[in-house]
């Protein structure tokens, strides 16, 4: 019996925007670098569309981001979790998110509000112990 595997649209739209939007980047901008057009790019951005393996990979490519972040077997259960699988010089705010979004024990809705608030907070403290060291 073959598993079947998919892709997590919503992880890669919110990482493609989120990227986009900290680079200050247009939808074409983006297009024009990773070579995915930039109406697929919105369908990505808005979890609508299933993009095709090429896509995929450049986005992952662009994001330098684990292929495996974005991919999901289709045969998971609550008992069986999704690995978190990061890049070690990923930043510790991406890391954090990619681990509550894993925690079997929170809605998506409150791994995401959790993701954001720890944003906010590692820029906050983060940027303080940058200046004292300064």
């Amino acid at each position: 019996m073959m598993k079947k595997t998919g892709v997590n649209t919503s992880e890669l739209g919110s990482a493609v925007r989120r990227r986009r939007e900290q680079q200050g980047l247009s939808l074409r901008d983006v297009a024009d670098i990773t070579g995915v057009s930039a109406s697929t790019l919105s369908r990505i951005e808005n979890g609508a569309g299933k993009p095709d393996a090429d896509n995929i990979a450049r986005l992952a490519s662009w994001l330098d981001m684990p292929i495996e972040r974005v991919m999901h077997d289709g045969h998971r259960t609550a008992s069986d979790p999704k690995p978190v699988v990061y890049y070690p010089h990923e930043s510790t705010p991406e890391i954090v998110e990619a681990h509550l979004r894993a925690d079997k024990h929170l809605t998506a809705d409150t791994a995401k509000a959790l993701s954001e608030l720890f944003r906010v907070a590692y820029a906050q403290f983060s940027a303080t112990s940058n200046k004292k060291r300064a």
